[in-house]
């Protein structure tokens, strides 16, 4: 039995399976939902809170929030970013 993937990384598999992207992307976006949270806890304020002081609904930041939907826009992230006096860096590597 000899197995094609053997000595190759987790990322050439994904990659070799056309899904790479989209997982990475559910990644990042699992990060900056996660970091977002992290950020409204400290401060103390409740996603009701966090949607008025965005001038935004509680719907649209739910699904910021929502890990699995990679479909957010820049916009919506640095505007949460900046209402939680962080700012946002994106850099390729």
């Amino acid at each position: 039995m000899n197995n094609q993937y053997l000595g190759s990384n987790f990322d050439n598999f994904l990659e070799e399976e056309g899904l790479l992207v989209e997982v990475e992307a559910t990644a990042i976006k699992k990060i900056i939902a996660y970091q977002i949270e992290q950020e409204m806890n400290k401060l103390g304020w409740t996603k009701t809170e966090m949607a008025k002081k965005m001038n935004t609904s509680r719907s649209s930041l739910e699904h910021l929030l929502d890990p699995q939907n990679a479909s957010i826009n820049l916009q919506t992230i640095t505007k949460a970013t900046s209402t939680l006096g962080k700012k946002l860096r994106i850099e390729l590597i």
